[in-house]
């Protein structure tokens, strides 16, 4: 057998031992229709579609090769993404939730996500995934405001999430929304209702984003054209910081830079990207992220992504912690200052500049620090 560069590195990393994967991540890259700021992997695919069968046959059947291979041992976090996993409909959700169940311990302790849309989400599919094992609903609401969700170009309108949300909570206790901001047309009091809208909804989780125009999107020809303004950087930290204060005020934890969660309900599979567990992605373009204590590898179709070494590593781990509210031990920054010299000069430096403290030890990004994100960041990845 010819090897590839990218299979003779994989090799090489299952020859010297990988660490267990911890976190499994499903892709479905199908939807009604894509949203205008749209760049993930996914098409608008009807849901009678035979193209949908084919696609969740096959990663069924991924699913079953790799619980033979071993390496569902240690999963401890499983995230049904898109793409809108709801459009699929429930006799495929059945099919990859029952194979999931044969080909792994799917018990109430592993925390199951799967994402969904309002347009999709029925009260019988809620009740059946939750029988399979489904123990977490991620909605895609974006704003509970009918002008925002016309400029974004979604599926469904204020009524269709808020009941969304209901139908939801009828059997699940674990439920999140997104919302974004920043949205060009979104005003700090459209924004703050949805906020408000959110925790009067009930949910246990929040996470916020500002809007990213990304290349070849609808968006990004539109402002190339002058048809719609670019997103503005003061209003999207204004927002973050409205975020964070009615949040907070109503009882959830900013758990991270993006996240806030009623205490107890932190999402597990996130915080597994944020603290270098390793994760296995199946599906088109899921990335999976393998490591033993000497290098780190990201796989995505085939491909090497990163490769990492030790000190590399060590970088991308202070990096990475920065994003959650706890930051980053004095354990681990003692580790990492063994192979990067200038770790505590930086870290001290970043202090300075209000960007991060020194608290029972372990160092913490502060909100200036979140809102100054590619600063931070990037001054402790660029230490390798």
């Amino acid at each position: 057998m010819i090897s590839t560069p990218c299979s003779t590195s994989c090799l090489r990393l299952r020859e010297a031992m990988h660490d267990s994967y911890r976190a499994l991540y499903l892709h479905l890259p199908f939807c009604v229709k894509r949203c205008s700021y749209c760049d993930f992997a996914t098409a608008a695919v009807p849901a009678e579609s035979p193209q949908i069968d084919e696609y969740v046959e096959d990663l069924c059947l991924q699913i079953r090769r790799k619980s033979k291979e071993g390496e569902l041992g240690g999963i401890s976090t499983v995230y049904l993404g898109g793409g809108t996993p709801s459009h699929v409909g429930m006799p495929r959700l059945s099919m990859l939730l029952y194979t999931l169940g044969l080909s792994m311990r799917l018990e109430p302790d592993v925390e199951c996500t799967m994402e969904a849309n309002p347009e999709s989400l029925t009260s019988s599919m809620v009740r059946d995934i939750w029988a399979l094992g489904v123990n977490r609903l991620s909605i895609g609401v974006q704003s509970f405001d009918d002008h925002v969700l016309g400029i974004l170009g979604r599926a469904h309108d204020a009524q269709g999430a808020k009941r969304a949300i209901a139908c939801a909570r009828e059997r699940f206790e674990n439920v999140s929304v997104d919302l974004m901001c920043g949205i060009p047309g979104q005003s700090t009091e459209s924004f703050e209702d949805s906020v408000k809208t959110a925790i009067d909804c009930g949910v246990s989780h929040v996470s916020v984003y500002p809007l990213t125009i990304e290349p070849h999107t609808p968006f990004d020809a539109m402002v190339l054209s002058g048809q719609l303004a670019e997103p503005d950087d003061d209003v999207e930290a204004e927002h973050m910081q409205a975020a964070e204060r009615i949040l907070s005020q109503a009882g959830y934890e900013r758990y991270e830079v993006a996240s806030y969660a009623k205490p107890g309900f932190e999402c597990r599979h996130n915080i597994a990207y944020w603290t270098g567990v390793p994760y296995l992605g199946l599906g088109r373009s899921a990335a999976s992220m393998t490591q033993n204590a000497e290098r780190r590898m990201r796989i995505q179709d085939g491909q090497v992504t990163d490769d990492l070494d030790a000190g590399e590593m060590a970088a991308e781990d202070m990096m990475l912690g920065m994003r959650m509210s706890r930051g980053i031990s004095d354990d681990l920054v003692q580790r990492a200052a063994q192979l990067l010299p200038k770790t505590s000069e930086t870290l001290d430096a970043l202090a300075e500049q209000g960007l991060c403290e020194h608290v029972d030890g372990r160092w913490r990004p502060t909100e200036r620090g979140w809102l100054c994100g590619n600063q931070l960041y990037g001054a402790l990845f660029d230490l390798a």
